[in-house]
């Protein structure tokens, strides 16, 4: 029997959702890591310091190790789509293949600049080396653009496009079609938590050598690179997910509804922190409410009306208590990490440095999973928020899956080699941060490094 139910649905969906929630660690991270690796080069070439040079080849080794497994994994991805969902993949091709092929464009580019940094340092001038790093990080940040853009399609199409590929319509534009409707808000929001769980987990690692090695003045200078986008984005973050929120209840009202297990239309509703609801009844046993506070969050007046599940058609209901847990999951996280942010702030502008002490680092040591884990959420909310759709209101995930009914072999088998990729990535990664812990400390009568040219 079947693990994953009778339907070969169960299995294409849990493939699928394997398959993206391991490639986004790595897209998250081959988004932000080039930024704190060109940071860490400009601050070697400003003050000659060899240990932020140090710092830079490590990271930019670290990219490199993420890039490659970020490429295999994101091109399982690619043929999943056309293999798992051939009708989605034959009805809206034409909508998503514009947005895919920039992807395409932009990741080559990405690779070509990333080996020119890798090596080309000490072969190229010192202007070149550092525009290749730039480069690096405008394309992997232009690789998450695109990418993102074919997700807002799937959860908020634009209308007439969608429309004329669902019934076989006309052709239409597909420079059109990409824009839908969620695309800024969504970008902003992804392109936010991919630089903020980079950041904090930089933070983390640094904090928890640091514990252990105090002297390490290498790991103080990575918190000082890598801390003031951890708090900055922890704090813009917020205000992005505001917009956000405010976005879905105007144009996905039962996505919202699903996230707070919003029941019963009304004006005044209030605002659910924590319980378990109960469908039926609406009610949150254990729950703190705070009363007009979901209509504030969704239109900013606590007299605005909500729209509730019950508005809508039963079977179009998405699964609401894994949409709430994996939602109240993402705002406690991010909430966590912008109070911490804040306390920094206030400490950093109070003493004028930064935290360095051991609680401070105990603190930002427990900090840092919280950004990966907000980041995992929140796709879980988007992706299970869209169900049952996989194209919001014009093709159901049911109707786009294959009719292939062997689905539980290569669900097992690319699973296991998911577990193999992610063991392999953490023992390459660990070895380069103990490598960086082992390093011997630059001699300060040493002649600073400099690139050739």
């Amino acid at each position: 029997m079947d693990l994953l139910g009778d339907a070969p649905l169960g299995y294409a969906r849990a493939q699928m959702g394997i398959s993206l929630a391991f490639h986004i660690v790595f897209a998250a991270a081959g988004v932000a890591l080039p930024l704190l690796m060109v940071l860490a080069d400009l601050r070697h070439v400003r003050s000659g310091d060899s240990e932020y040079l140090l710092l830079s080849k490590r990271l930019a080794k670290g990219t490199g190790i993420l890039f490659a497994v970020g490429a295999v994994s994101g091109t399982v991805l690619s043929f999943e789509l056309g293999l798992l969902w051939p009708r989605f993949m034959r009805t809206f091709g034409e909508a998503i293949g514009l947005p895919f092929a920039l992807e395409g464009f932009a990741f080559f580019t990405e690779a070509i600049f990333l080996g020119i940094y890798l090596y080309g340092r000490g072969k190229v001038s010192t202007r070149v080396h550092l525009f290749s790093g730039v480069a690096v990080a405008v394309s992997g940040a232009a690789s998450a653009f695109f990418v993102t853009l074919v997700n807002a399609f799937m959860n908020d199409p634009a209308g007439a496009a969608a429309a004329a590929a669902a019934t076989g319509g006309p052709r239409f534009d597909p420079t059109v079609a990409m824009w839908s409707p969620s695309w800024p808000t969504q970008v902003v929001h992804v392109l936010v938590s991919s630089y903020q769980a980079t950041a904090w987990a930089m933070v983390g690692i640094s904090a928890v050598l640091l514990l252990r090695n105090p002297n390490r003045t290498l790991h103080r200078k990575a918190i000082a690179i890598a801390l003031p986008v951890a708090c900055l984005t922890a704090i813009v973050q917020p205000l992005s997910g505001d917009r956000s929120a405010k976005h879905l209840a105007a144009a996905q009202p039962l996505k919202l509804a699903a996230a707070e297990a919003h029941l019963r239309t009304e004006a005044r509703a209030d605002l659910h922190v924590g319980g378990v609801p109960d469908l039926e009844t609406g009610r949150f046993p254990g729950a703190v409410a705070i009363p007009g506070g979901l209509s504030f969050l969704a239109f900013g007046s606590r007299d605005a009306t909500v729209t509730g599940l019950e508005a809508f058609p039963r079977d179009e209901w998405p699964p609401v208590l894994k949409v709430r847990a994996a939602f109240q999951t993402m705002v406690g996280a991010g909430t966590t990490m912008a109070l911490v942010a804040l306390a920094v702030l206030a400490w950093t502008i109070r003493r004028r440095r930064l935290p360095d002490g051991r609680r401070w680092l105990w603190v930002l040591a427990l900090t840092a999973p919280l950004g990966f884990v907000c980041l995992e959420a929140g796709w879980l909310v988007t992706e299970w928020g869209r169900q049952p759709w996989i194209v919001r209101g014009f093709m159901r995930t049911a109707e786009a899956v294959t009719p292939f009914p062997y689905k539980a072999a290569p669900f097992w088998l690319f699973t296991i080699v998911y577990l193999l990729l992610g063991v392999a990535v953490v023992f390459l990664l660990a070895r380069q941060i103990a490598g960086a812990d082992r390093s011997p400390a630059p001699d300060p009568n040493a002649p600073p490094e400099t690139h050739a040219g």
